[in-house]
């Protein structure tokens, strides 16, 4: 069963934070469709709403109800759909404004993790150097710089690993690049 915590969001008494483990869910942002347990909750009008964030979900209440009333419901129903890491979609129609922040906690998570150990297991690093308006702009340093495979790299394991955990994101960029090495990217993704 995966471990989780229940934190009060200050400010917002209609809702709890549950800190789980980083990468059991791959998605981030609200939630339109979740399985089973949780949607059933959200039908009956328990939940509001459900958020995904790096490494928590959080349960908004629905009208007139209670954390001390409903709390173990939503807590046994997170339980069970935490198994089922593919039924969570989701919503498409856009991430709010200042969702930089969150897409910036995702490449930090990343590039600490399985991207960045990749790119050191090669003698490479990748450095964050903002985010703005969903687009990621990164530095190739090491054996990283130059290298002709940096491009699978960035596109094939951060860019992937980052639409699929966040659908605002506009682009990777590496802010190191030459124009030959843009004109490349440019190329492979025509083909």
């Amino acid at each position: 069963m995966i471990p989780l915590h229940p934190q009060r969001v200050p400010g917002h008494p209609d809702r709890l934070r549950w800190i789980i483990p980083t990468g059991v869910l791959t998605v981030t942002g609200t939630i339109a469709e979740a399985p089973a347990p949780l949607a059933a909750l959200v039908n009956d009008g328990t939940l509001a709403e459900i958020t995904v964030e790096p490494a928590a979900v959080v349960t908004r209440l629905g009208e007139d109800r209670s954390w001390p009333c409903e709390g173990a419901r939503v807590r046994t129903a997170l339980h069970t759909a935490l198994a089922d890491p593919t039924g969570w979609v989701p919503d498409d129609r856009g991430h709010p404004p200042g969702d930089d922040a969150l897409l910036e906690t995702l490449v930090r998570d990343l590039l600490t993790g399985p991207v960045g150990d990749f790119a050191r297991s090669h003698g490479g690093t990748i450095d964050l150097i903002g985010v703005r308006a969903g687009v990621v702009t990164v530095r190739l340093g090491g054996a990283c710089h130059g290298c002709p495979a940096a491009w699978i790299t960035l596109h094939q394991r951060l860019e992937r690993q980052l639409r699929r955990r966040h659908p605002g994101l506009r682009e990777v960029r590496n802010v190191a690049s030459s124009a030959c090495f843009t004109k490349e990217i440019t190329a492979r993704r025509n083909v």
